[in-house]
């Protein structure tokens, strides 16, 4: 029983020594591929793409396979008719704003 109490306290004490050395840093150091300069990057990347070439499995699509590839991806999601009246409703407005109108918010300042 002596043991198993040594044991769990000394994982208990490795524990909260890794956390606080982690919290001491605000943001993680980079690693591997990411700490590496952008020309390192862009040079292995470029070996990455070479290779695929070389042994066939690269793909590059013709101007008709991507017309296919759309038409065949638009009649999929034309399917569904709920989800195409929301697309409609929505009309032009963008993803990425607010659905509040800007004179509303700014009415409220």
């Amino acid at each position: 029983m002596a043991s198993q109490s040594k044991s769990r306290a000394g994982s208990k004490s490795g524990m909260s020594a890794g956390s606080k050395s982690s919290s001491s840093r605000s943001t993680p150091a980079k690693r591997g591929f990411a700490a590496m300069s952008p020309e390192k990057q862009r040079q292995i990347a470029s070996m990455g793409g070479k290779a695929a070439h070389e042994k066939g499995t690269a793909h590059e699509f013709t101007s008709e396979e991507a017309r296919a590839a759309g038409r065949k991806g638009g009649a999929a999601v034309s399917k569904n008719r709920a989800h195409m009246a929301a697309i409609g409703r929505k009309g032009g407005a963008s993803s990425s704003r607010s659905s509040a109108p800007r004179s509303a918010t700014s009415a409220r300042s």
